[in-house]
């Protein structure tokens, strides 16, 4: 597993909860740079190629996504099958982190809403249902 890669997808995971509902407002947008800046980069240490923190990956993809109007839900399985397939890289912190910050996004526009809420439950039972490293 690379960091440059988790946080990709991490990025698909944030875009399919944010347009779940079929619209990506300015406060989810402000919400992601904020959680990006505030709370990813300065817990992560690894740099990509070019010297950015690999932590960036998660608004880039998170913008890309939204230029091309992806389908949520593909991004969702993205997120789910790269968690799968790198199970032994993740731990309890980082499963932790993974929800804060969907639930950060999701409450960023008028609180969770329905659609949000549905697939933030949908990502606890797919994550419960994981055997992390920490649980071994």
């Amino acid at each position: 597993m690379t960091y440059k890669d988790f946080y990709a997808e991490l990025g698909k995971l944030l875009y399919a909860v944010a347009d779940i509902d079929g619209m990506i407002t300015q406060e989810e947008k402000k919400a992601l740079q904020d959680i990006v800046k505030k709370e990813l980069v300065p817990a992560e240490k690894h740099i990509d190629g070019f010297g950015s923190d690999t932590a960036y990956y998660t608004e880039i993809e998170f913008d890309f996504l939204d230029d091309e109007i992806a389908d949520t839900e593909a991004a969702f399985n993205s997120f789910i099958d790269y968690v799968e397939e790198h199970h032994t890289a993740f731990d309890e912190k980082m499963k932790k982190t993974v929800l804060h910050v969907v639930r950060e996004i999701a409450k960023a526009y008028r609180g969770t809403n329905k659609k949000e809420n549905e697939l933030i439950k949908k990502l606890e039972k797919k994550l419960l249902k994981i055997e992390f490293k920490s649980d071994k």
